[in-house]
């Protein structure tokens, strides 16, 4: 169950300001130790991670402990046991241990001093692995085995797991496409088509942004086809008819050494026209910028000729930037199969590009040629042939052209 100094804490003690709040528990008679995805990931050799901890203090009495302590606290989920410790300008997550017990029919959270049972209450062995400021791992369930091995599985019965808490079908699938090398296990996936349906009952806003996590894992497009043909998420996302084009961008981004992005990953999977696009956005509850972004992927087309010509690329930049310019790259790439390595020196080159400045502003024309509307239509005109020229055309050229 324990290995002592097994795990090396640099990637997740970043900050020794973090010990402050070990020794204030310690203080206190209590034990703090990192839970969740800062211990699993490191164990993957995995950065990036959040820090979540948990002890064995009551929220009122980890309060006291950093008051004593003089850490700054924030009420972002008492109601649920998590207390937030401000510790260089963030916020820490600290979590009371939890254990389930039955009051007649129903099933409720209470707290607890027991870790066993706190780690009953998670969702998957991978999840409920803690770990001390030194290193010492508990493992309670052979999550560090299951880690190793590819497995992904419950705690427990999958289905009492689910019943619980359904947005848990949606992290099954997600840390399965993360960490999976195994088959999939078996119960768990005959318990996620079984209860499906409850995830009906989860905003879907939550559902949504599961979805935006497993599309950037690296075996998005097995999951994903799983997904499809068991009718996971039939009642808001239609099937996609492009899970080898979602695959190909996999590949590219990796190969590209870039950073993997859900928006683009889904639009690839439908490839929608902008009709298309504002359903699906409308129906995955996407931001506004987010709803813009792929609205905008669907109307606005590139040339045939934009992987050839770095004149080409360069116009595009101007005139949506360096972020368009690439996510539409990436996305017409991976659509017409364009060789890796070709896509890989055309980034480059975008990121080494330099937006050019159009010379001309409205006032430079007033006086000239009257003003208001004219100048903006006399404006645009010399602008397309500053475009037209390459970009090439002086100041002093293109007034000579009034």
């Amino acid at each position: 169950m324990m290995k002592s100094e097994y795990l090396d804490m640099t990637p997740i003690v970043r900050s020794k300001n973090i010990l402050k709040l070990f020794s204030a528990v310690e203080e206190h008679g209590g034990t703090l130790r990192f839970v969740g995805g800062a211990v699993r990931d490191t164990l993957a050799g995995l950065t990036g991670f959040d820090l979540d901890l948990a002890t064995d203090l009551s929220p009122d009495e980890l309060v006291e402990a950093c008051q004593d302590m003089r850490l700054k606290t924030v009420p972002v989920g008492l109601k649920f046991g998590t207390t937030g410790v401000i510790i260089d300008n963030q916020i820490l997550q600290v979590s009371s241990l939890k254990k389930h017990i039955k009051v007649g029919h129903k099933r409720e959270e209470v707290f607890t001093d027991d870790w066993s049972a706190d780690a009953a209450t998670r969702d998957l062995t991978i999840n409920a692995v803690y770990a001390d400021s030194k290193g010492n791992v508990f493992d309670y369930y052979n999550g560090i085995d299951d880690l190793e091995h590819g497995v992904v599985r419950f705690i427990g019965s999958a289905e009492e797991r689910i019943k619980e808490e359904p947005l848990r079908i949606m992290r099954f699938f997600r840390f399965y496409s993360k960490f999976g090398k195994a088959p999939i296990d078996a119960e768990a996936l005959s318990s996620c088509i079984k209860l499906k349906d409850e995830l009906r009952k989860v905003a879907i806003e939550q559902v949504r942004d599961e979805l935006f996590k497993l599309l950037v894992t690296p075996n998005a497009s097995t999951v994903m086809k799983l997904i499809y043909e068991h009718d996971i998420l039939g009642y808001f996302l239609p099937v996609s008819e492009h899970l080898d084009a979602l695959e190909r961008l996999t590949k590219v981004v990796a190969d590209a050494q870039y950073e993997g992005n859900f928006l683009r990953r889904l639009f690839v999977l439908y490839q929608p026209n902008v009709a298309q696009a504002e359903n699906i956005a409308n129906n995955l509850r996407f931001t506004k910028k987010q709803k813009e972004t792929f609205i905008k992927w669907a109307k606005i087309s590139l040339d045939a000729d934009i992987i050839a010509s770095a004149q080409q690329r360069l116009r595009y930049i101007y005139r949506y930037g360096k972020q368009f310019t690439i996510d539409k790259i990436l996305l017409f790439a991976t659509i017409k199969n364009v060789n890796s390595q070709v896509l890989t020196d055309i980034l480059k080159e975008i990121k080494n590009d330099v937006v050019p400045v159009f010379p001309i502003r409205g006032r430079d024309l007033i006086g000239r040629i009257g003003n208001g509307e004219q100048v903006g239509r006399v404006l645009s005109k010399l602008e397309q042939q500053w475009i037209d020229s390459g970009f090439g055309l002086t100041r002093d050229e293109l007034l000579r052209a009034l």
